[in-house]
């Protein structure tokens, strides 16, 4: 798999996911009730009820949290791999690393933009929302992990 490519795709499908609800709050704003849901429980239930000034904030954390990690993911070189680096396996670990933070910056930049329209519109969340999220947030982790422990056997 061509791993540039695979990182230039989730970049730009979170750059579409962060312009696209940051466009709709822009433009939907005066629609958009005074009080949204503030939190969900478990089942996706609203708990907690806020002002819609709350949206700004979830919106701007989308972004820092995209910017903030696309920034460390060009200094591989400072992360806690886990594993040994060596020059033998030392591009393989990188691009396990990237494809690992690449894969959670999606997870989160989508789970954002979910949460985000889905208060905006002050509806629940369905109920495969958390299983949903702990399995696929989880389970890439897992599987970046696994192959990056798999480098450092040298058994990849």
């Amino acid at each position: 798999m061509n791993h540039r490519f695979l990182s230039a795709a989730i970049n730009g499908l979170c750059l579409a996911l962060l312009a696209g609800v940051s466009l709709y709050l822009i433009a939907a704003w005066s629609d958009i009730p005074e009080q949204i849901p503030g939190h969900y429980d478990a089942a996706g239930e609203v708990n907690r009820w806020s002002g819609r000034g709350e949206l700004i904030f979830l919106s701007a954390l989308g972004w820092v949290m995209y910017i903030g990690m696309t920034v460390i993911e060009h200094f591989p070189g400072l992360w806690n791999t886990g594993v040994k680096v060596t020059e033998q396996n030392r591009e393989q670990v990188y691009r396990a690393l990237r494809t690992l933070l690449a894969t959670q910056k999606l997870w989160v930049v989508a789970t954002i933009t979910y949460l985000t329209y889905n208060a905006a519109l002050s509806r629940q969340l369905s109920v495969w929302f958390l299983p949903a999220f702990l399995v696929l947030g989880l389970g890439s982790l897992a599987i970046c992990l696994l192959w990056l422990f798999r480098i450092g056997r040298g058994t990849a």
